[in-house]
């Protein structure tokens, strides 16, 4: 059978009742971001955007107090100016931004939120390995047209719809709207996404895990073991042997994830202990969870589920366990149940 486009499937889901034209055409817009900042990344140096932002004397830095890349700097821009005129819009707000952004009053508002993470894993673009887009929807509380940064503080189980793009060897839409998850593939000669999977599956078990192993000095002693355990394979507890896979780009390690099973984990550790984690809540871990859920998978803290998560703060960061269901119960269970 011939794939569908993803307006089709979206039209599909509006029809049925599912979504609607508001939300539909968000989509369609932050899909339509996703390939220009995609052509952006294709053309590498030849398109000059290659580097730290600033200049060499003054680098840029977001709100984490990170360097920017020009990439992170243009795919912000680019997401910002498409979004701010549909019309489908209270507010939106950006990892790269300090507070959430309001829709200028020149343009019409709707009563959606967005949060986005305009270019996931960009440590890793000036040596050409694949990045990403991450985004997620929610409703504006009613009665509030001019949203600020507490009303982006929702769990995330209140969202709407979430996704992520990568830009690999081909570029991947993949979407939720709270009704399993799906993945869509660019055609770059139609310049359309065209359904590729519908219901992806994570496996429910796996022997593949994604870490960042030079951190294991500073991890806590119930990560410190499961680890441990994990890298005695079949003459250790688990009896079994586990392969190591990172990216350092947490949309290449959770596709890889959706594709064939595993576990993503960035616990907490003592590096990172006082902002709470190193993965930001509102634009990396809520969306990227939906997203596992739905596709069958688990997602949590360490301690707890991770979408019911009250959010305290705009740009706050937690510890992330996600992927093959019984693999993060197990992971969880070293936390919870040392015994």
């Amino acid at each position: 059978m011939k794939p569908i486009s993803l307006t089709r499937f979206l039209i599909e889901e509006q029809h049925a009742g599912h979504i609607n034209a508001d939300l539909r055409l968000l989509i369609e817009v932050v899909a339509r971001a996703c390939k220009t900042i995609s052509t952006a990344i294709g053309k590498g140096a030849l398109g000059g955007v290659l580097g730290e932002a600033g200049t060499a004397d003054s680098i840029q830095l977001n709100i984490q107090g990170e360097a920017q890349k020009k990439l992170d700097v243009l795919s912000n821009e680019i997401l910002l100016e498409a979004n701010e005129w549909g019309g489908h819009l209270a507010g939106l707000a950006s990892e790269e931004m300090d507070h959430a952004h309001p829709i200028p009053h020149a343009f019409p508002k709707g009563n959606y939120l967005l949060l986005f993470d305009p270019l996931d894993g960009s440590s890793n673009i000036d040596v050409n390995i694949s990045v990403g887009t991450i985004f997620s929807v929610l409703h504006c509380p009613d009665e509030v047209t001019e949203p600020h940064d507490e009303h982006f503080l929702q769990p995330g189980s209140a969202q709407v719809c979430a996704g992520y793009t990568t830009y690999g060897p081909s570029t991947m839409l993949v979407l939720t709207l709270g009704r399993g998850t799906h993945a869509f593939t660019l055609d770059r000669e139609q310049g359309s996404f065209m359904l590729t999977r519908r219901d992806l599956r994570i496996p429910e078990d796996t022997q593949e895990f994604a870490v960042n192993v030079s951190n294991q000095r500073h991890w806590e002693a119930p990560m410190q073991r499961y680890v441990a355990d994990l890298l005695a394979g079949k003459t250790g507890p688990r009896g079994k042997d586990f392969n190591m896979r990172w990216v350092a780009s947490m949309v290449a390690d959770v596709h890889r994830i959706l594709t064939r099973g595993g576990v993503f984990i960035y616990p907490l550790d003592a590096k990172c202990r006082d902002k709470g984690g190193r993965l930001r809540l509102m634009y990396e871990a809520n969306p990227m969870a939906f997203i596992v859920e739905q596709a069958g998978g688990g997602a949590s803290t360490g301690r707890g589920r991770l979408l019911d998560v009250e959010p305290r703060e705009l740009h706050q960061r937690i510890p992330v366990f996600l992927g093959s269901k019984n693999e993060v119960a197990v992971a969880v269970r070293y936390h919870t149940d040392p015994a």
